[in-house]
């Protein structure tokens, strides 16, 4: 569903404006990868607060509560 979303709004700027969905087209690919560090670091920041929340939750969780 997101895709037809995106791809129908692609088409409408095509309609409207087609010289910047032509750049969009172009630099999407760019952008994408651009933003895989970003991706990384939120990954790595996720597991890092599950640790400390698993960490702060075994006393309760060893004592049965």
């Amino acid at each position: 569903m997101k895709f037809f979303l995106t791809l129908l709004l692609w088409a409408l700027l095509l309609v409207l404006c087609w010289p910047l969905a032509l750049l969009v087209l172009i630099a999407w690919p760019f952008l994408w990868l651009l933003s895989i560090p970003f991706r990384i670091v939120g990954a790595a920041m996720r597991a890092l607060l599950a640790l400390v929340r698993a960490l702060l939750f075994l006393p309760a969780r060893l004592l049965g509560g």
